[in-house]
């Protein structure tokens, strides 16, 4: 019997490797299909959009926090990959009646790095996950750049506006960029324009997701903050902590440009 812990210090045991995954966060799914394990993986939510190729051919089990938890059952799993913030937490407890579930908890660069070896170690790819870490961390070193001093709010929902704020990995993401996030209060509150007028961010940037914000908000966003730079961009690169994360640091690269070019 095989012994891991997950990212909420929880021990999962696994008689062997698992031949029946199912993953329930879409930036993991990603991942197991990046390692190679097409076949193994069995099941994946409606926003396991990624690869296109296996979304189309591989079982839907709901979404990220309305699982179809008769069909995963009947999928017969040997592991279930989850995350705290992705998923709810009953249906969660509810899928360890049914098999070993490992959670995730992601912050940060570092807790995605480990994150992915130890999904790699549980299900037999380790060679392929400590490749793709050290590729990683790699691209990331190179992204390296001191502070920009510039303020951002990044938005991630409209009415009500909510923002990332600190302790979520797209905080970090903004950091590693060299921005300063101008919300200080931890996960995802909610502001109003006056408040965002009052913390006078020079950036402004919209997500494409959960929220699909468009041109159209630009405009608004302009309008109530008329000397930020207001910006769309790309929510997976900023919120996908799998196998994403190689192309994110060229793409933070571009972003930065874009923001600080005259």
């Amino acid at each position: 019997m095989r012994e891991f812990r997950d990212q909420l210090n929880r021990v999962i045991r696994l008689a062997n490797v698992p031949k029946r995954i199912i993953s329930i966060v879409p930036s993991q799914t990603e991942l197991l299909f990046f390692m190679g394990l097409d076949n193994e993986v069995t099941g994946i939510t409606k926003f396991c959009i990624h690869p296109a190729d296996k979304f189309k051919i591989t079982p839907k089990v709901g979404g990220t926090k309305q699982l179809d938890l008769d069909k995963i059952r009947l999928l017969s799993p040997d592991l279930i990959i989850a995350n705290k913030e992705e998923n709810d937490r009953e249906q969660v407890e509810l899928l360890m009646q049914i098999c070993p579930v490992w959670i995730s908890d992601i912050n940060d660069l570092d807790s995605a790095l480990q994150m992915i070896h130890t999904v790699g170690e549980m299900t037999g790819k380790d060679p392929e996950a400590t490749a793709l870490c050290i590729q990683i961390k790699d691209n990331f070193n190179r992204l390296s750049r001191p502070p920009l001093n510039l303020r951002v709010a990044y938005l991630i929902w409209r009415k009500p506006n909510m923002v990332a704020g600190a302790n979520t990995f797209i905080d970090g993401m903004l950091q590693t960029c060299g921005f300063t996030n101008v919300i200080q209060q931890e996960r995802y509150p909610t502001v109003n324009a006056s408040q965002l007028t009052e913390m006078a961010p020079d950036v402004v940037i919209l997500s494409s997701e959960p929220y699909p914000f468009g041109q159209k908000h630009i405009d608004e966003f302009s309008a109530i903050l008329p000397d930020a730079r207001i910006i769309l961009a790309d929510g997976e690169m900023f919120s996908w902590y799998g196998s994403r994360l190689l192309h994110a640091p060229g793409y933070f690269k571009q972003l930065v440009d874009e923001v600080t070019k005259n």
